[in-house]
């Protein structure tokens, strides 16, 4: 057994349009992805290291846009991103000022929350 805990490295999005959500995550976000599907999924890798997204086609069952996963994105400058996304269709909600950080959120196409913070550029202090 490891003596460190395995990363996280992919989360799985369920969607109503894969192509769609891809697109989203690509354009917003700066994602990676050939978006063609395969055995099932759409992967979007992370251009900064993080974790990569596996969209994955929703079945009509499932309840999208509930609030039991928010996708966060470490964004230094608020306002700027929020600027630079709504030219490009993506409208984020008020700023709100948090222990020295802020965030805004946002949905996916499907309704999933999004949230863009400066949380992990914060100083000590």
């Amino acid at each position: 057994m490891p003596s460190t805990p395995p990363p996280l490295h992919t989360l799985i999005l369920y969607a109503r349009d894969m192509k769609a959500s891809a697109a989203f995550y690509c354009t917003h976000f700066g994602f990676v992805s050939t978006q063609e599907v395969v055995e099932g999924l759409i992967e979007l890798r992370s251009a900064s290291g993080g974790a990569h997204l596996l969209i994955h086609q929703a079945a009509k069952s499932v309840k999208l846009g509930q609030v039991g996963v928010k996708l966060m994105f470490d964004v230094q400058d608020i306002e700027g991103f929020k600027e630079k996304s709504a030219t490009r269709g993506l409208k984020f909600g008020a700023t709100h000022a948090a222990n020295g950080y802020s965030f805004a959120n946002a949905k996916d196409p499907d309704g999933n929350s999004v949230a863009i913070s400066s949380r992990a550029f914060r100083t000590a202090g």
